[in-house]
């Protein structure tokens, strides 16, 4: 994996903030939209969502069962992250791995590319017309075509990191079964920003502070440095304000469903109090802390080197405890 450079001089800015863990997921946004199935059967048959600006694409993984089974929604984080958890600097099939867990366990799955995004690019828009309800939309279309396959017997969502806000809602919203958060943020985006940046030098607080604040109450910004562009050029803004309006403690405390929490103890992006702070707001929620897991959901020590190592490991296995923790809760249901 491409290591971060270190900048000496403001020109350079731009890189840095590139790099920062969980910021680079800003710097990649796509779109979603309605519901269709197509070539539906037992297992790794491609499925089709159907939209207005272009097809969105998944993969369905059913076991062998004469009886309904139940099927998990796995929902992926931030910015070109695919449907088996890569992007283009780094592949772990982190998400693969997990739906293949799932079959195994007996249970169906369906994962898939987010609008814009590798078999899911034709579906992209322009960014600048981005939301974040577009992506709760798109995963309530996939549940609502989930529901209506009666090779099914409950819905659960699983969303990985961002896609943990995004799957709590759009379960709600649906009526899913159970909900599964995955190493998912415990407060809202615009506090989880200002907390990356303050490794940064105190100039690129100064600069940047002020614009999440206004992005905060909905304003967008008209003069932004040349050195912040990556993270708040014009376009992106509408975007971030409907993003930094939702926090996840509030949204996972209207859930009325059965829900995991499963957070790993060297993720390097999100950490146990944030976990800590979705299971306070869910009391009835089970939460499993998992020793050494990373944000991948591989194993890995508090080493930042050769944690991140793993981030380019694609046949590394996933944490056999995550994988427990799953399976005890869907046996549970």
């Amino acid at each position: 994996m491409k290591k971060t450079a270190k900048y000496n001089n403001q020109k350079d800015l731009s890189g840095i903030i590139r790099y920062i863990p969980g910021i680079i997921v800003l710097l990649s946004l796509s779109l979603n939209c309605l519901s269709q199935k197509a070539n539906m059967g037992n297992a790794g048959e491609d499925v089709i969502l159907k939209t207005a600006t272009g097809d969105i694409y998944g993969t369905l993984l059913v076991p062998g069962s004469k009886n309904p089974v139940p099927v998990v929604l796995i929902i992926s984080g931030s910015g070109p992250t695919d449907r088996n958890g890569n992007n283009p600097m780094m592949t772990n099939n982190s998400l693969k791995m997990t739906a293949e867990a799932l079959f195994d366990a007996g249970v169906a799955s369906l994962r898939y590319d987010k609008r814009g995004i590798a078999k899911s690019e034709k579906a992209g828009s322009d960014e600048s017309e981005l939301r974040f309800e577009n992506y709760i939309d798109d995963a309530a279309g996939w549940i609502e075509m989930l529901k209506r396959d009666e090779r099914f017997n409950k819905v659960i969502v699983l969303g990985h990191s961002e896609g943990s806000l995004i799957g709590m809602i759009a379960a709600r919203e649906t009526g899913a079964d159970a909900f599964i958060s995955v190493a998912g943020a415990g407060n809202p985006a615009d506090e989880i920003l200002k907390e990356q940046l303050k490794t940064q030098p105190s100039y690129v607080k100064d600069l940047a502070f002020p614009i999440i604040d206004k992005l905060k109450k909905g304003d967008t910004v008209a003069d932004i440095n040349p050195l912040l562009n990556s993270l708040f050029r014009p376009s992106v803004q509408p975007y971030l304000i409907s993003w930094f309006k939702y926090d996840p403690a509030r949204e996972i405390k209207k859930l009325k469903i059965p829900v995991l929490i499963i957070q790993g103890t060297t993720d390097l992006q999100v950490k146990v109090k944030d976990a800590e702070t979705l299971k306070k707001a869910d009391k009835k929620a089970e939460l499993v802390i998992v020793e050494g897991m990373n944000h991948i959901l591989k194993e890995a020590g508090n080493d930042k080197e050769k944690n991140m190592e793993t981030y380019d490991n694609p046949d590394m296995p996933l944490h056999p405890e995550y994988v427990k923790a799953i399976t005890s809760f869907l046996n549970s249901l």
